[in-house]
């Protein structure tokens, strides 16, 4: 899936929760007490990894992750908040059919979120921010030796929603979109291979509970 049809589909799910009535009923005039939120969800990375080795198109590949995450929710206006999410996985770097080690990610992101209904039991946003993912902890498969995978900056979009069930605790989906290239070293043997500007562009699928206060 390219990029547009990626940017495409996000836009597609922010219309769709935009577009679902808030018919679940008012929680009332709460915002003297809830500025924050936190949440705790169950995320699915899912990475593409496009890229290319030495100059040659050889296929790359960074597995998906299934991860715990934890995020704040500062708000500033009812209706204008800022989002920072702490999460970390492992993943596995592969080229062509020949795997090529795991790698820890920390992926902080911060966006700048709209919600439209916070007084409502549904709640929808969307956000766009930016995101730095750090790499470490490489552990080379058989055969390689020195995996290194350089961090990178890129844009993130995000769209979801809390369903609220008190004041206080909700039901959160999420999911976000990061733009993002990185480059990876590796030697196999004597000879080091270098895959330079691979897309993860991973989309993060998120499923959890809300709280604030």
């Amino acid at each position: 899936m390219n990029t547009v049809s990626k940017l495409a589909l996000l836009t597609g799910a922010a219309l769709t929760v935009l577009s679902t009535p808030a018919t679940a009923g008012d929680l009332g005039d709460t915002w003297s007490k809830e500025r924050f939120q936190i949440r705790g969800r169950i995320i699915d990375v899912i990475a593409d990894g496009d890229g290319m080795v030495n100059g040659t198109a050889l296929k790359t590949d960074v597995d998906n992750a299934v991860v715990p995450e934890v995020d704040v929710t500062y708000f500033f206006t009812p209706n204008i908040a800022a989002e920072l999410i702490a999460a970390t996985a492992e993943h596995t770097v592969s080229a062509g059919t020949s795997t090529l080690g795991d790698t820890w990610i920390l992926p902080p992101t911060l966006t700048l979120q709209y919600h439209f209904t916070p007084d409502q039991k549904f709640s929808p946003y969307v956000g766009a921010g930016l995101n730095y993912s750090y790499f470490y902890g490489e552990d080379d498969a058989a055969g390689f030796n020195n995996l290194d995978v350089k961090g990178g900056v890129g844009y993130a979009l995000q769209a979801g929603f809390d369903y609220w069930l008190s004041d206080n605790w909700g039901l959160n989906l999420d999911v976000k979109y990061i733009d993002l290239e990185v480059d990876a070293t590796v030697n196999s043997g004597v000879t080091p291979l270098s895959a330079d500007n691979v897309d993860l562009n991973p989309w993060i699928l998120g499923a959890g509970v809300s709280y604030r206060f």
